[in-house]
């Protein structure tokens, strides 16, 4: 299925975990809008943004379930000590701490990552573990963001799947 993606005059084709073209939102639509369904966006199409610290959010802090009584910021140093981290609660923060980097638009990370479950929470997240950021290309995999004028992420996609989206 074919999946028009309209940000303001920009515009991007996805098919599958693909982008099929790119481009001025008129010629697309021309191209493609009969067969797409639309989704539009009032905001700045990016590749989205590329984590460099990705090991440190994840393997060196805790992202606190909000259930806990112990705020919402990610705990670290003597208090991330105290906590007596399992293997099981790295992989539940590690997804809270994914979920948090999704909202920002983070569609790649730098790895790599030592522990085990945070390893497991990564691959299943579907963000792409990179060196460096790359470019959102024809044919190259639908990895984008697109972000209102003050920086907030409206939506992000990874390998083609709406992942983030503000209300």
């Amino acid at each position: 299925m074919l999946t028009l993606h309209r940000a303001r005059a920009d515009a991007v084709v996805v098919e599958g975990d693909r982008v099929a073209a790119l481009g001025p939102y008129g010629e697309l639509a021309a191209a493609y809008g009969d067969r797409a369904r639309q989704r539009t966006w009032d905001g700045t199409l990016s590749p989205g943004r590329h984590e460099p610290d990705a090991p440190a959010l994840l393997e060196a802090a805790y992202w606190p379930d909000p259930r806990e009584d112990i705020g919402s910021d990610p705990l670290t140093g003597e208090a991330l000590t105290a906590l007596g981290m399992t293997e099981v609660r790295w992989g539940a923060s590690a997804r809270r701490g994914l979920q948090r980097l999704l909202a920002a638009g983070t569609t790649s990370l730098a790895g790599p990552f030592a522990r085990p479950a945070v390893r497991t929470a990564v691959d299943r997240s579907g963000l792409a573990v990179l060196r460096a950021p790359r470019p959102l290309t024809v044919s190259g995999r639908a990895d984008f963001a697109v972000f209102d004028d003050d920086g907030r992420c409206l939506v992000t996609c990874v390998a083609g799947r709406m992942v983030h989206r503000t209300r």
